[in-house]
């Protein structure tokens, strides 16, 4: 009777073993980084062994908010500057940080819809003002661009009243493809993969921002390797294919500077 007590205690832990070997990774993710994490999440499923849960993505501010209020989680992948603030939060570990990703800034308005010309300052300047009304993300992450793109052209009053914020990149995406606004302005990675909405370009260099984007381990994760290994994969040359064609570029080790938008 002992003996059979043994192997059943046995097989219990094993199996205990094995599920937590098996269990999902939970990620909080950039709205930024959605496409190409979707993108590339069976292939680092297979590779890592394990399902990545249920991700959940929202603006890098509301993430960091989660966190702050002690939102378990694996990993996160957050603008840099939004990660390295929660480094020093002490909820990241800083040799887990990695630099995943770019995007500048862009224009996309309904699909089917005229595309104003955007190709230099004075263009995308008398389409802002021709324009009926536009929206953004009143804390996203390229909102600090945007400022900083109107008040360059000198119309950040005049366009104000056609402006509507909106909590989160989805909902300013439903209005511009409902017809309900004109353009959306964000990141080039949040207009390219969304439904309803063509990119009709990016910024002009001259009045161009960017947002990078970096991921790091949970410092009381307990699958640090396994979330290691996600960063990797998401870091991999291999994929830089995948991040073009999602509006973004992937960022090589060593090279953090922003690159001017393809032509």
């Amino acid at each position: 009777m002992r003996m059979r007590t043994m192997i059943l205690v046995g097989f219990i832990v094993l199996f205990a073993q094995q599920s937590g070997a098996q269990s999902p990774l939970r990620v909080l993710c950039s709205n930024g980084m959605k496409a190409v994490l979707e993108e590339l999440r069976g292939r680092a499923e297979r590779e890592i062994g394990r399902p990545l849960g249920n991700i959940e993505f929202n603006t890098s501010a509301a993430i960091r908010q989660k966190i702050q209020s002690g939102e378990p989680f694996d990993v996160a992948i957050l603008s840099s500057d939004v990660l390295d603030a929660v480094i020093k939060d002490g909820k990241i570990t800083a040799a887990s940080r990695m630099d995943l990703g770019r995007s500048g800034i862009g224009v996309g308005v309904r699909s089917g819809a005229p595309r104003p010309d955007i190709k230099t300052p004075e263009a995308l300047k008398k389409a802002l003002l021709n324009a009926k009304s536009m929206t953004w993300v009143e804390v996203g992450a390229s909102r600090v661009h945007i400022d900083k793109m109107l008040d360059d052209l000198g119309i950040a009053k005049d366009i104000k009243p056609k402006v509507v914020l909106t909590q989160g990149v989805d909902q300013s995406v439903a209005s511009v493809a409902a017809g309900k606004t004109e353009l959306l302005i964000t990141l080039m990675s949040e207009i390219v993969p969304a439904k309803g909405i063509e990119l009709v370009g990016p910024f002009p260099a001259k009045v161009q921002g960017y947002v990078s984007l970096a991921g790091g381990v949970s410092i009381t994760s307990k699958n640090v390797e396994a979330g290691r290994s996600l960063l990797k994969i998401l870091a991999a040359p291999s994929t830089a294919p995948i991040y073009q064609a999602k509006g973004m570029e992937l960022i090589t080790v060593g090279d953090v500077r922003p690159r001017p938008p393809a032509k």
